[in-house]
């Protein structure tokens, strides 16, 4: 199947304030609790990439997540509005590649890499069930 909506160069941005959810001490007990967490700043990079690439998909399909990388350049605090820009970078047809940079008022906090695969709804759905019946 093609998906002719997927470009290289695509993107997507979106705007959030650093809330106590995103922090380190969501995530770690640690003196560090104002600060944004690198899986906050992920999840963040994940929300962006789908927010582009699923509209651009048939209704029977959607993308999940195959990797993530990332490297947390400066601290951004809570409170602090925060951009997350996601750009598509490669696409093969079923995997997309797509560059993250994350700025808040004091400029660069992050940067990375994801990827997504393309997959049937319905498919996935099979798939679970039968991960799920093996529990």
């Amino acid at each position: 199947m093609r998906f002719p909506g997927i470009a290289i160069g695509l993107s997507h941005t979106i705007s959030h304030t650093v809330s106590h959810r995103d922090t380190v001490g969501n995530f770690f007990p640690d003196d560090l609790q104002p600060m944004l967490s690198t899986p906050g700043l992920m999840a963040l990079a994940i929300q962006a990439s789908s927010a582009l690439v699923d509209p651009l998909l048939p209704d029977d399909f959607t993308s999940v997540g195959k990797s993530a990388s990332a490297t947390h350049e400066q601290p951004s605090v809570l409170g602090a509005e925060l951009s997350v820009t996601v750009t598509i970078t490669h696409f093969d047809g079923y995997h997309i590649t797509l560059s993250v940079v994350a700025s808040d008022h004091s400029g660069v906090v992050g940067t990375g890499s994801l990827v997504r695969s393309i997959v049937n709804k319905q498919w996935l759905q099979l798939k679970i069930a039968r991960r799920a019946a093996e529990v």
